[in-house]
């Protein structure tokens, strides 16, 4: 079957469906079209053009892939408008099972230990937007800071800033610093969080000119640091994340998203 949609990208052409694999849990896809299903049935909404199945299936392949919803209108036998619509419905009720920052860090408290750590989801941006610009990164982007278990397992994304947002700055802004403080948890961060507060614990600067001791606990808070890289793996293993061409505003949502079913339960 060749179905013809113009757009601006495909005028003139013809997009052609083609079978293709997901590699998410199919559990998952369970699991979302179930929240799909909760949300119709308080809504007592009618009778729509795909299931909860196809929705969840139709969100899930925006989200890993990065298809365009133009893609997603004809592999799944909807408008380009219907597409977004869906997507759109589905992130909005993920996002309403993503925790919070004081529900996330609940049971920890003195004596326990996290890691925070900011990253840069880049973002299709010219050279005058200057408010996202990262220098860190030298390209455009929007900053996300992410609290992880000591084993790297995320517990909390933050809201999305622009990129030229310092780490600090935003832990700050998003209350991890002080919520941190006041449960007295132990936070393991790099040289951008110096000066957060005394529960945050940094490497020392020219640690090579430093006695050996300086140089074994930097030796020692990098190996203890490095697993919290693998939560900002796991954001960006859904690839809308490794190159947004959404509205900055959105990106917030994404992440939000994408938090819910990072840490969803398939049981419930």
């Amino acid at each position: 079957m060749v179905i013809p949609l113009i757009t601006p990208a495909t005028e003139g052409a013809l997009l052609v469906p083609y079978p293709a694999m997901l590699d998410v849990p199919h559990e998952l896809v369970e699991h979302v079209a179930w929240l799909l299903y909760e949300h119709r049935l308080a809504r007592n909404t009618r009778r729509r053009k795909l299931g909860c199945f196809q929705q969840a299936l139709l969100t899930l392949v925006h989200l890993r892939k990065n298809e365009t919803f133009s893609q997603l209108g004809v592999g799944f036998g909807i408008s380009q408008a219907t597409a977004w619509r869906y997507v759109d419905e589905t992130l909005d009720i993920l996002v309403s099972w993503a925790p919070g920052l004081h529900e996330a860090l609940a049971g920890l408290g003195e004596g326990d230990h996290v890691i925070v750590d900011g990253t840069l989801i880049p973002i299709d941006r010219i050279h005058a937007d200057e408010p996202y610009y990262s220098q860190k990164h030298k390209k455009h982007g929007m900053n996300v800071q992410v609290i992880a278990r000591p084993d790297g397992t995320p517990l909390w994304f933050s809201r999305a800033t622009p990129g030229r947002t310092h780490d600090l700055t935003a832990a700050r802004a998003h209350g991890i610093v002080q919520v941190c403080l006041t449960r007295q948890i132990l936070v393991l961060a790099d040289r951008a969080y110096q000066g957060a507060g005394a529960t945050f614990r940094t490497p020392y600067y020219r640690h090579r000119e430093q006695p050996s001791l300086y140089q074994q606990f930097n030796r020692d808070h990098a190996r203890l640091r490095a697993p919290g890289e693998r939560a900002f793996a796991q954001l960006k293993s859904w690839r809308l994340l490794r190159r947004a061409r959404c509205s900055t505003r959105r990106i917030s949502t994404i992440v939000q998203a994408v938090h819910t079913l990072l840490t969803c339960n398939y049981s419930g």
